[in-house]
């Protein structure tokens, strides 16, 4: 059985660091230690109005990692000659809006189809591995595949908002849980690697970490996870190494 992939999103040390312009947190500093604790890949999301992670940020991090990069990003064309130059491990793609705090939804395939397969077809011929940031929606999935996405990270902030209210409704988290299940399963039913995050934390990233494909192979149903913000949190509290190393423990042995 291959164990599930921890990614860590570390935009949130770089928010820190622009907020007041320092040269603190240092970002390969971070990357450092979540690479020694055991993450499989690091991602980054650069913004168009660069509010957090910067240009330089992403060659650094491309230069100086042993573990792959995973690049999230919008369609815009500055971004794919961006991702082109840099050649990241994975690019995901992503919506994006200037005004939202942070990604509010997964990218909508079929308003953008022919830009969304332009763009997939220049970072694949630059041996870059796509992903897109989707709905848990089973037509978006089969969309990617069609598309030629290697891989599909699903948008889990429905599922995660719903449990992170002071009195969950156990009726609509299970709603969610199975929208989010029944497109991952269509995904490993086209052979498309299925990635998940947003909003996952300690607690309710378990229940989606016990999922198996199937009984016979045992294998996990999600192979990748991306997640940031609970791990910044909790770091703040007892350290990143621990962080990390905790919410690994959390997908690999729920």
């Amino acid at each position: 059985m291959n164990s599930p992939r921890l990614g860590v999103n570390i935009d949130h040390f770089a928010t820190l660091r622009q907020l007041r312009g320092t040269p603190y947190p240092d970002l390969l500093e971070c990357a450092k230690i979540v690479e020694n604790a055991g993450a499989a890949l690091i991602t980054v999301h650069l913004r168009e109005d660069r509010r957090h992670i910067q240009d330089a940020d992403v060659v650094m991090l491309k230069k100086n990692l042993k573990i792959p990069l995973n690049l999230e990003m919008s369609l815009s064309e500055p971004m794919v000659k961006n991702a082109i130059k840099v050649k990241p491990a994975w690019a995901c793609l992503v919506p994006e809006k200037r005004q939202e705090v942070t990604t509010e939804g997964g990218l909508n395939i079929f308003k953008l189809m022919k830009r969304t397969a332009q763009v997939i077809g220049r970072l694949n011929k630059s041996r870059i591995k796509v992903s897109a940031f989707i709905e848990p929606d089973v037509k978006q999935v089969e969309a990617a595949h069609a598309l030629g996405c290697e891989a599909i990270e699903i948008h889990t902030g429905a599922y995660a908002n719903e449990t992170q209210l002071l009195k969950p409704n156990s009726t609509k988290i299970q709603k969610q849980f199975d929208r989010i299940i029944k497109a991952s399963q269509r995904a490993a039913e086209l052979g498309l690697g299925r990635h998940i995050g947003h909003g996952l934390d300690y607690s309710n990233v378990a229940a989606l970490a016990s999922r198996e494909w199937d009984s016979y192979s045992r294998e996990p149903l999600f192979q990748e996870y991306n997640i940031g913000h609970s791990i910044v949190c909790r770091a703040a509290i007892v350290g990143l190494d621990q962080a990390v190393r905790e919410m690994i423990s959390e997908i690999t042995a729920p």
